[in-house]
């Protein structure tokens, strides 16, 4: 059978892990110790883990962060996700096919009484903005204890290869987000204070002021915070389009987590859909894991996500179709390819515009909700609580950071801690942390060809200012009082030194440097470069784009090098005519065959389009219901099932909404869905005490 692991990676390191024997569908396979069970069955080539009980059709991973359960198998007999779900030696894995039989009962279940604790503070949430708020309650010494449901903390850092954003002073910025999660947590197991429970699920809040929550997967626990602060973050949202269950369609979490946590290729050619920074962000992973992007489509006229993101990609080789929508995803048991069309003002595809092309998967990237249930629930239930990062506001990774520090602070004043009040500046820089992109300006290139020039390609104002501290002569100057400022180089063409750590160091690799002293008619412009250096060396002949993906033309590679502050970013060296060398901003990475469209394109329908994908409960059949005078999401439930699967109604409420409004039924209309416990599912005995093994 294939191996899919990645053998080979420019910014992260491949460990050597142990080997262990498990069994799928009664055959022997290779997985690696520690790694889930979704991974184990990937790094094999498997991408079918059951049928659906409604319609037979194959069902796949989707989300990979236990909030739904498309991936669900029959694990030693019993039904778990399988993401979630760590490999054991000598497992017995089998499809999700049907209802699992029943096993014997030998004997009766051991029972014993629920533990009740009592905290000052409980966090749910080891994510960037639950760990910031931990550490300041650290420092404060109060008794903390953070709950996440992953076997390790970070949150989506551990996903985040590429440097962060932001101010360099608040958050991080200029560092790789897998190395401020190792950061954060090394800072926050410092603190006694501070108990830490991993793969342990908050599972709901009661009205008794307590909150149930199931640690190591089998030991339910109540737990009464006099002060509750949610970090949960966020979830993905879903959209609706024909064959958007099929093995091979995936959230971008969900990818992100199969290349950059569990080193496994989970596609050979990748369709992204949606321009924030997560789809954007994403398809440079993909690249960077060998993997083809065959394009990206945005409904809106521009991309939502960072400028200086977009052009990473389109200098890559990557096509950006924005005011285009994914009309369906085609193929029988998994992804086959993909069909795209243009929108209108009103983003309804234009007939006669339609595309198809090959792939093999589709990354869904069409923006976050806040996993907020847990907050809303404590305050109905006269709980002290706060929320912190995405589960307050959707913003990027650095502005959940100083949330969390900000609500960290907030919390020791209010339990008596003798700390200072938070600074107002503090708030300040939360919120232009949070702050969408701003204006973008004409690109700026420099008016003599003379001495060493850095080239800023980043023309956008996003909060940002790295590069103000990379230069050692401070010749790069971002607005100090507002980071969104674009950046500027002050110097003269003397006063560079030609150091390439502007190069190195920008996030957004943005930066080139071009040295007219050696030829000013065909100067040496240096390049950031984050792939395997086994992929371009010395006298290769390489193809360099714009800002805007546009070919420049090909040249020879001069030389490939580090510096001893590039922290895993290369720089590429090679000689160009002076009317280009300012404008070169990239290399082309991937081959333009990846990128082609087909002949023809697959056609699409809209009725049969699932809707609920627990349930698998179809766009026709909710119309019908809506056409028939329903206005209550949760009678179509009732006569549906849309909204009763495991995810609880996650995903699919707010597609059903959208059906509404599609129909021409105001909002103010329709009864919205009732929230009822538990968070997800978990077997009855632990409700009653029933006496498990840790897992």
């Amino acid at each position: 059978m294939p191996d899919f692991r990645i053998k080979k990676h420019p910014i992260l390191p491949v460990p050597e892990r142990k080997n262990i024997q498990f069994t799928w569908q009664g055959k022997s396979l290779t997985a690696q110790e520690g790694e889930t069970i979704s991974a184990a069955l990937f790094a094999n080539g498997i991408r079918i883990f059951g049928h659906h009980p409604k319609d037979g059709s194959p069902l796949g991973l989707f989300c990979a962060n236990g909030q739904c359960s498309q991936c669900m198998v029959i694990a030693n007999g019993s039904p778990v996700k399988s993401c979630m779900e760590l490999i054991q030696p000598g497992m017995d894995v089998q499809p999700n096919d049907g209802l699992p039989a029943l096993p014997a009962v030998d004997a009766v279940p051991e029972f014993a009484p629920i533990p009740e604790i009592d905290v000052p503070v409980l966090i749910i949430g080891g994510g960037p903005a639950g760990l910031s708020a931990a550490i300041e309650l650290g420092k404060s010494g109060i008794q903390t204890l953070l709950v996440d449901d992953k076997h390790k903390l970070g949150g989506k850092l551990v996903l985040q290869t590429h440097r962060f954003f932001g101010s360099t002073d608040a958050v991080y910025a200029g560092t790789r987000g897998i190395d401020i999660a190792t950061r954060l947590e090394n800072e926050v197991r410092q603190y006694h204070s501070v108990d830490i429970w991993l793969q342990s699920t908050c599972l709901a809040v009661f009205s008794d002021k307590k909150v149930g929550i199931l640690r190591d997967g089998v030991q339910y626990t109540l737990v009464k915070p006099q002060i509750l602060l949610v970090a949960s973050g966020a979830r993905e949202k879903f959209l609706a389009f024909k064959g958007n269950t099929l093995p091979g369609v995936y959230g971008a979490g969900a990818f992100q987590t199969l290349v950059n946590r569990d080193l496994v290729r989970p596609a050979e050619k990748l369709f992204i859909v949606g321009g924030g920074n997560v789809g954007l962000i994403a398809g440079y992973h993909a690249l960077q894991a060998g993997i083809g992007v065959v394009g990206l489509v945005e409904a809106l006229p521009e991309c939502g996500g960072y400028k200086v993101h977009k052009d990473k990609l389109a200098r890559m080789g990557v096509p950006i179709y924005t005011s285009h929508t994914i009309l369906s995803a085609n193929g029988t048991d998994k992804v086959e390819s993909v069909t795209i069309a243009q929108v209108d003002s009103h983003f309804a595809p234009i007939p006669g515009t339609e595309e198809s092309f090959e792939c093999d998967s589709v990354l869904i990237a069409v923006g976050l909700d806040p996993v907020n249930e847990f907050y809303l629930k404590a305050r109905d239930f006269g709980i002290e609580a706060l929320s912190a990062g995405d589960a307050e506001e959707i913003a990027e990774a650095s502005a959940a950071i100083f949330s969390g520090k900000i609500k960290g602070r907030e919390i020791a004043k209010m339990l008596g801690s003798p700390v200072s009040d938070v600074p107002p500046v503090w708030y300040k820089t939360g919120e232009i942390l949070k702050s969408k992109p701003g204006k973008t300006y004409f690109e700026q290139f420099p008016d003599l060809a003379e001495g060493v020039m850095p080239v800023i390609h980043c023309s956008q104002e996003i909060p940002c200012n790295p590069c103000a501290g990379l230069c050692p002569n401070g010749l790069i100057i971002v607005d100090k009082k507002d980071i969104r400022s674009v950046p500027t180089f002050i110097g003269n063409n003397y006063c560079c030194a030609g150091c390439e750590r502007c190069v190195a160091g920008c996030p957004g690799l943005a930066i080139t440097l071009v040295d007219y002293t050696s030829n000013p008619d065909r100067p040496v412009v240096s390049i950031p470069y984050e792939f395997t250096r086994d992929v371009i060396s010395a006298k290769d002949i390489v193809i360099v784009l714009d800002t805007q993906g546009q070919k420049l033309g090909s040249l020879e590679v001069i030389d490939v090098h580090t510096i001893p502050s590039s922290d895993r970013t290369m720089i590429v060296q090679v000689a160009a005519d002076r009317e280009i060398a300012p404008h070169i901003a990239g290399i082309l990475i991937q081959e333009a065959n990846i990128t082609h469209p087909m002949l023809q394109y697959v056609k699409h329908m809209t009725d049969d389009t699932i809707i609920c994908r627990c349930e698998h409960v179809t766009a026709g059949e909710i119309r019908r219901l809506i056409r028939d005078g329903y206005r209550d999401i949760n009678e179509i439930k009732t006569v549906t099932r849309a909204g009763m699967g495991s995810c609880g109604g996650k995903t699919c409420s707010p597609l059903i909404q959208r059906l509404f409004k599609e129909e021409g039924v105001p909002y103010n209309e329709v009864t919205g869905p009732s929230r009822r416990p538990p968070f997800i599912e978990v077997p009855l005995g632990s409700f009653a005490g029933e006496k498990r093994e840790a897992k």
